[in-house]
């Protein structure tokens, strides 16, 4: 059972504190909204938010799977990070399919004058002696990405929000 962590970064022009209010405390809300060709809603399957939530993502026909569930395991409101776990999904022949888990840890660092750099650090557990192939890593790593470009065009065009 091995370890794999790939840490990245993401720039923006939007400050730490809206680019966490949207992403981590209002995901619910906004992400719908603004990736609706892909994300159907995200619900809250136990808890409201707090350490200890579990949220499913529920996504639209396109995707190749229906749902993931993630559990939210550290927030810290003040030092604008959270960790969260994927527990559960339901692709077949999927890179969640060959994990035990994949954990997430996600800060928001003022950056420049009004900007913020995003870091996430991901780690993933394989099972017993599985390989986890980097393309699927990158794939995984290039989603994340889009969903904070597409968040922060958002934040950029609606200055007012999240403040």
């Amino acid at each position: 059972m091995g370890f794999t962590k790939v840490s990245q970064k993401f720039v923006t022009q939007v400050t730490p504190e809206r680019m966490f209010k949207a992403l981590v405390l209002d995901a619910h809300n906004i992400c719908p909204k603004l990736m609706f060709s892909s994300i159907k809603s995200i619900d809250f399957v136990e808890g409201e938010g707090e350490v200890g939530t579990i949220k499913q993502i529920n996504f639209t026909e396109a995707s190749p799977m229906r749902y993931v569930k993630h559990r939210i395991d550290a927030l810290d409101k003040e030092a604008l990070s959270c960790t969260y776990t994927f527990i559960e999904c339901d692709a077949e022949n999927s890179l969640l399919e060959k994990l035990e888990y994949i954990t997430y840890e996600v800060k928001f660092e003022g950056y420049g004058r009004g900007g913020c750099i995003c870091n996430l650090t991901s780690t993933y557990k394989a099972k017993d002696d599985i390989h986890i192939k980097e393309e699927d890593i990158e794939l995984g790593k290039d989603r994340a990405i889009g969903m904070y470009e597409v968040l922060e065009a958002y934040l950029m065009a609606h200055p007012r929000a999240y403040t």
